[in-house]
């Protein structure tokens, strides 16, 4: 696995964590419904946010996947 791949893989796990956190607090501290669908599109929107600010391998790996656009 190149340096590029490994280093968007780890930024993705620590991304699912953050995520997960997020959603757990909001549920547990705001009240919120359990909403799994929900959590994935945050979870969508944070990794593109995470690219943009240059997050390690995440650049990398969005471009070596198809584009459904």
């Amino acid at each position: 696995m190149s340096g590029q791949t490994k280093k968007g893989l780890n930024s993705i796990v620590i991304l699912g964590a953050w995520t997960v956190l997020k959603y757990c607090n909001r549920c547990v501290f705001d009240g919120a419904c359990p909403n799994p669908v929900g959590a994935l599109e945050a979870a969508t929107e944070e990794l593109l946010d995470w690219g943009v600010a240059g997050a390690n391998g995440i650049p990398f790996l969005r471009a070596l996947a198809p584009n459904d656009e």
